[in-house]
């Protein structure tokens, strides 16, 4: 198994056979979706799910991994497809395009690319996908799905909760990868609005508001939004500007957007 890492790609491989049939239970795929792996290693998650659903494209970027893939026998046998790609670079069009469906987004990511991963697919994809499912380090699933007020809520928490609805659904120990890493990893849900809730059309301008609060977490409002809003601007919307930015919610940071958007600001 060795010869299959590289130190480069953040490869590590889940091993734990109850940890693998939990999360596929979770995962749920049945027949008629359409389910998208990335980062597949060694087929972990991908050859179990094969009797759930065969309908399953790999993006891997490891031609050492899609090799081995491409000569396993279950994979042969199933209508499993494998592009050797980079997930931040796959035209994930060319699966909408070919099965008129939307995607369910499943996999272990990488640590150094996951949160780099999900905005671009936020970005790009989002109203074509149905759900995601990820593997990723505790500590960024703890700050995504951060509410108001608690110590990890923050520009990640924000942002994604912008565009989805996202619960952390179980913790993954260490020992259940191989080679084994140094933190804990947790599995997150992540579900795109039907109908997002957060009516904004100019989400630069939410990002650079937020960017702008937790830049000087530890002052008060009026003191970090200070070349933004004035104290007059923010009790308009009944923000308190003493307050810091972990206390202000999505909804507000939304409406402060709107307004400089009505008002044609530019940041």
């Amino acid at each position: 198994m060795k010869f299959f890492l590289k130190k480069g790609y953040g490869q590590h491989l889940l091993k734990d056979k109850y940890i693998i049939n939990k999360i596929i239970s979770i995962i749920n795929p049945k027949h008629h979706n359409i389910m998208v792996e990335i980062g597949s290693g060694l087929g972990a998650l991908t050859i179990p799910m094969i009797k759930y659903n065969n309908c399953i494209s790999i993006i891997e970027i490891d031609k050492n991994f899609v090799h081995y893939l491409m000569y396993n026998k279950q994979i042969i046998e199933s209508k499993i497809k494998i592009y050797l790609d980079d997930a931040l670079k796959f035209n994930y069009n060319l699966l909408i395009k070919k099965h008129k469906k939307k995607l369910r987004i499943f996999g272990s990511l990488p640590y150094n690319i996951a949160t780099t991963l999900i905005f671009h697919l936020f970005n790009n994809y989002i109203d074509n996908i149905k759900d995601m499912n990820f593997i990723m380090q505790k500590e960024v699933v703890n700050t995504l799905t951060a509410n108001t007020g608690e110590k990890n809520y923050g520009c990640l928490s924000i942002m994604a909760q912008f565009y989805c609805r996202i619960k952390s659904l179980i913790e993954i120990h260490p020992k259940s990868f191989y080679p084994i890493p140094k933190v804990f990893s947790n599995m997150v849900y992540i579900k795109p609005y039907k109908k997002n809730p957060y009516k904004l059309n100019n989400i630069y301008l939410l990002k650079k508001i937020v960017q702008k609060a937790f830049s000087m977490r530890r002052k008060i409002l009026r003191n970090s939004l200070k070349d933004i809003f004035s104290v007059d601007e923010l009790n308009l919307f009944g923000i308190d500007y003493k307050i810091r930015a972990e206390n202000v919610s999505i909804s507000e940071y939304c409406q402060l957007a709107q307004y400089l958007e009505l008002n044609n600001y530019s940041l």
